[in-house]
């Protein structure tokens, strides 16, 4: 098992650390979710139902306003998720079935909202794929307005009168983005994936987080102390004097990065930045990130009814390469599809989307995107100072690196990439990259279709980790490919951003990191402290142990430079 309460002597809970840092705190419990109010609970006939079903839109209207306020006082991902959960509180679809059910049924109108939003549930838990994956947000909003129908307070994270340990089963996605890193010491989460929004958010947002460690809720007290390590993926209950001692002067410790990443006997790893939007570059480079190891173009896309023109692509992503002059940016085309549909390009007869038209093969079915995109970056990087690589997304065979190249070429871009994605990429690395100038491997991605497991499920958490022997053998086997023809293979994946699996890749063969701003001091520092010839060890140890926590745990355990780095 991934996670678990072990030997109680010990009184320590293991799961999966997504987010570093070691952090001292009392628990705090999440509260007992909404209860389901009672079946068949029904108003009687002289009773205002028109009044009643109106409700159902001031609840609405309320639970989405206090969810922009939310957003409006974040950024980034956080903000994301929020307007996301926000959206759909409104959703018509959603409001009118409740009201439907309230005029026609006579159901009172929180029993109305709770059996619409599981017609909801039903539905998009049978599409799969991206539709499954908002399912829990579905059940986010019920929740809400069941609250604001029975006038009782939000879920949410409790009130407490000092910084403290969030423990759940698990946490909806705009509780996670509502979190605030001056009360939320860390997050302890039974369930959750290591690339579920909890993860995502608690990285964005620089709280240390241990996901799948499965008891903690039931283990765990309120207002017990505890010491959560987000690297190691522990959780210490009553630790000693000395560990606080020891946690609390480490988590004074600030890193830097001087620029330039490499081993103890100075092999290069060039350590970059993912960027999501325009925003997100002045602070990536501002880090002093080599580069940009993954720009993702989508944000050009989404929430939009019309894809954008060419002149507004050029001045987006021009932004992005002033702000890294000189510098590498590999810009990502749009990846769209599963998890990041558009209005614009709807694909209606998949019934698993996250095996169907997505990444490049969108540009099949509509080419002038494509080709408009390509013509865009071409223009922007000609007006700039950045040295501009791109990469397609989803590629899976030689003849689609093959078309992409050429497609590259024709607008003047000449070092043109594939993202690793799937595990056919991986396997014919060799022949990809004799076309290819360039791979990134995607191991959020590679780690799903390499486990067949949906990467935001936190029931497959165990199986939804980078550290998983099998996937690691993919990346080396793409290494081996692009050692075979003398290109590059990068990581842009969540994996890069962990600083001991960062030693591993590098002894795998990757010559580039590409992970959040954040992490770069602490892959920079533990890289450090290791040679090349000790990363090649490493690694072979991982690719040889037989599950995803025996791995992590030998590498630990042949690092004892971690404890001094508290990582």
């Amino acid at each position: 098992m991934t996670g678990g309460v072990q030997d109680e002597a010990q009184q320590v809970i293991t799961g999966i650390g997504v987010c570093p840092g070691t952090v001292v705190g009392p628990v705090v419990l999440m509260p007992e979710p909404i209860a389901e109010p009672a079946p068949g609970l029904r108003m009687g006939p002289r009773e205002d139902h028109e009044a009643q079903a109106r409700r159902v839109d001031a609840a609405a209207a309320q639970v989405a306003a206090d969810l922009q306020r939310a957003a409006d006082a974040a950024d980034g991902d956080t903000r994301d998720v929020l307007e996301a959960t926000a959206a759909m509180a409104v959703d018509p679809t959603l409001a009118a079935d409740a009201r439907r059910r309230v005029l026609d049924e006579h159901l009172v109108p929180e029993r109305a909202v709770w059996e619409a939003a599981e017609e909801v549930v039903r539905q998009f838990t049978e599409l799969g794929g991206y539709f499954a994956e908002r399912a829990r947000d579905v059940a986010d909003v019920r929740d809400r307005l069941v609250a604001a129908l029975t006038d009782r307070p939000a879920p949410g994270v409790p009130e407490h009168a000092e910084p403290f340990v969030l423990v759940a089963p698990d946490l909806a996605p705009s509780a996670t983005a509502a979190l605030d890193p001056a009360r939320v010491l860390a997050i302890v989460t039974d369930g959750a994936g290591p690339t579920s929004h909890t993860a995502i958010v608690a990285n964005a947002k620089g709280i240390p987080a241990v996901v799948a460690a499965t008891g903690a809720s039931a283990a765990l007290a309120p207002e017990d102390v505890v010491l959560v390590d987000g690297a190691a993926g522990t959780v210490v209950v009553h630790p000693s004097e000395e560990q606080v001692a020891a946690a609390r002067a480490r988590s004074l410790r600030v890193r830097t990065f001087d620029g330039t990443g490499r081993t103890r006997d100075g092999h290069r790893v060039q350590l970059l930045a993912n960027v999501g939007d325009p925003a997100g570059a002045a602070p990536a480079a501002a880090a002093g990130a080599e580069g940009v190891g993954l720009f993702r173009s989508e944000f050009c896309f989404l929430d939009r009814e019309q894809p954008p023109t060419v002149e507004e692509q050029v001045t987006a992503y021009r932004t992005v390469f002033r702000e890294f002059g000189g510098r590498k940016v590999v810009i990502r085309t749009l990846d769209s599809g599963a998890d990041k549909p558009l209005h614009f390009l709807t694909v209606d007869d998949e019934e698993n989307p996250a095996l169907g038209v997505r990444g490049l093969r969108t540009a099949a079915r509509w080419p002038d995107l494509l080709e408009q995109q390509l013509d865009a970056i071409a223009q922007a990087a000609a007006a700039e100072e950045a040295e501009v690589w791109v990469m397609a997304p989803m590629v899976s065979t030689v003849g689609e690196t093959e078309w992409f190249v050429e497609r590259c070429r024709a607008h003047g871009l000449d070092v043109a990439g594939v993202m690793v994605e799937v595990p056919s990429a991986a396997l014919l690395s060799g022949p990809i990259l004799a076309r290819a100038a360039f791979a990134s491997i995607g191991t959020n991605d590679l780690t799903q279709y390499t486990m067949a497991a949906d990467r935001l499920l936190g029931s497959l958490a165990e199986l939804s980790d980078p550290w998983q022997p099998a996937v690691l053998r993919l990346v080396e086997a793409t290494c081996a490919g692009g050692a075979q023809q003398g290109r590059p293979v990068g990581v842009c994946g969540e994996a890069a951003s962990q600083p001991v699996l960062a030693v591993v890749l590098v002894g795998l063969g990757v010559s580039s990191l590409s992970m959040t701003a954040r992490a770069i001091p602490d892959v920079a520092a533990l890289l450090r402290e290791v040679d090349l010839d000790e990363c090649r060890r490493l690694a072979r140890l991982a690719v040889e142990a037989e599950s995803a926590a025996e791995a992590r745990a030998v590498v630990r355990e042949n690092l004892p430079v971690l404890a001094e780095l508290g990582l």
